[in-house]
């Protein structure tokens, strides 16, 4: 993989645990909450 190639990778990374982030901010229920941690740390990705 190239330099170019790993940035890109790196920022979409970036943006995806911002989304997932800011998602489990804004869930309407403590439910929803937990459904959302719990399907992020089965991608085995520290996305908080």
């Amino acid at each position: 993989m190239n330099v170019t190639a790993k940035i890109r990778a790196r920022r979409a990374e970036a943006r995806t645990r911002r989304a997932v982030t800011r998602a489990i901010e804004q869930a309407a229920t403590p439910s929803m909450r937990h459904e959302l941690i719990t399907l992020a740390q089965t991608q085995q990705v520290n996305w908080r």
